[in-house]
């Protein structure tokens, strides 16, 4: 089931208050950014940068995700591996909101989102 409007107005505005903290400083921006999106039930955290081969493309490199499990009223917490692949993140596998989602990808106890 999809957000609601409600809820997606509120989830974006919590999105806008991450990126407003978490992302780098204007000036090295063009290098190195961080952006986020809702997909479905998830939002995904990801960098933005050049590839490095032709600077003209840019990479969206996924970093960090949660996805919202309605019958539970929990966000569940995911990592990408190495594997390319989304494990749950151990440390803490739920989330209460999407702020507290937002509070363990920054904190970051175990290096796993940005090395």
């Amino acid at each position: 089931m999809a957000f609601t409007d409600a809820e997606l107005h509120q989830h974006e505005a919590s999105i806008a208050n991450y990126l407003e903290r978490a992302r780098p400083p204007e000036k090295i921006r063009s290098e190195l950014d961080l952006g986020c999106r809702i997909e479905n039930q998830s939002v995904v955290i990801f960098e933005i940068r050049p590839y490095w081969r032709d600077r003209s493309r840019i990479l969206e490199i996924p970093v960090a995700k949660t996805t919202f499990i309605r019958k539970r009223g929990v966000w569940k917490v995911f990592w990408r591996r190495a594997d390319l692949n989304w494990h749950g993140y151990e440390p803490a596998l739920y989330a209460r909101s999407l702020d507290d989602f937002f509070s363990i990808v920054k904190e970051d106890r175990h290096a796993c989102f940005f090395g």
